[in-house]
């Protein structure tokens, strides 16, 4: 089609809890979109580690033998917080200098359940984009409601 550019995503960043939960679902919902971000052949940016929700995808990405990019600030490698990433690491100074490699190593960003470092995560690159610092797609996979307070905040906030 004339005039329709076609992204390529070749590499995603998901941001989601170090924690599985309450609801069993998110588990679910975070191996299966490990499952197919390996099925299309998209390697996973994330913030390293192997526990909770973001253990659950990069370990369903590895399955299919996509690459994983865990990227952690060094403090959090200090008696091993996170748990070892299954595939690369690579250790930062600080929790911005993350971010900026998030975004410069991703083509998009999906947000799962998470705290208060996923919603940091998530607002930063909306906040980036809104500031043309990026073009990237960002979304949230709202499962079982879980972002409804907040997709109903930010509706109520652009209005």
């Amino acid at each position: 089609m004339e005039g329709v550019s076609v992204r390529k995503i070749k590499k995603i960043c998901v941001f989601c809890g170090a924690n599985s939960g309450k609801d069993v679902a998110f588990v679910n919902a975070a191996f299966h979109l490990g499952e197919v971000l390996g099925k299309r052949k998209i390697d996973l940016v994330y913030g390293g580690g192997k526990l909770g929700l973001m253990g659950c995808v990069s370990t369903a990405v590895a399955q299919h033998e996509r690459q994983v990019l865990g990227i952690i600030p060094s403090a959090f490698t200090v008696n091993n917080l996170v748990g070892e990433t299954c595939g690369k690491e690579i250790k930062v100074a600080t929790m911005q200098e993350r971010l900026v490699m998030m975004m410069e190593l991703s083509d998009a960003f999906i947000a799962l359940p998470g705290g208060f470092g996923t919603l940091e995560e998530l607002f930063q690159m909306i906040s980036w984009a809104q500031l043309n610092i990026h073009n990237k797609p960002i979304g949230v996979l709202n499962i079982n409601g879980f972002f409804n307070g907040l997709l109903s905040f930010v509706d109520h906030a652009v209005k």
